[in-house]
């Protein structure tokens, strides 16, 4: 089972996708609670090139209460994690499978939450 849910998107600019990503989530009722630039990372920590490489935390609130509320140490595993790198055919989008995640965790209720939002990541990658 694949564990992410992929697009590439080709001759387009990590920033193009960036803005994209964002609206595609913000319509699908996500915020970005965090953002991690990798290669600006590594290149301060190790000296280390690397093309771009984003990482947005992004998060659902009304989902997430939903399955906090089902299983209260699953704040572990969220936000949903959507990265953003660029290769040679332009960027290529990632996100978590929610439902892979979730797996690790027994829990009926909260798998379907887990497929609640994988639609919707669906549907944001889909959008972008």
């Amino acid at each position: 089972m694949s564990y992410t849910i992929d697009r590439l998107i080709e001759n387009t600019t990590i920033e193009d996708i960036d803005a994209r990503t964002r609206a595609a989530l913000a319509a699908q009722g996500f915020g970005v609670l965090t953002e991690i630039d990798v290669a600006a990372t590594m290149k301060k920590k190790l000296d280390i090139d690397m093309p771009p490489y984003r990482i947005l935390g992004a998060c659902n609130p009304t989902m997430a209460h939903q399955a906090i509320g089902m299983e209260p140490r699953v704040g572990a595993m969220l936000p949903c994690n959507v990265i953003l790198r660029q290769v040679d055919a332009g960027v290529e989008v990632s996100a978590i499978d929610p439902v892979a995640s979730m797996q690790a965790i027994d829990n009926d209720e909260l798998h379907a939450v887990a497929g609640q939002v994988r639609a919707l990541l669906a549907d944001v990658v889909k959008a972008i």
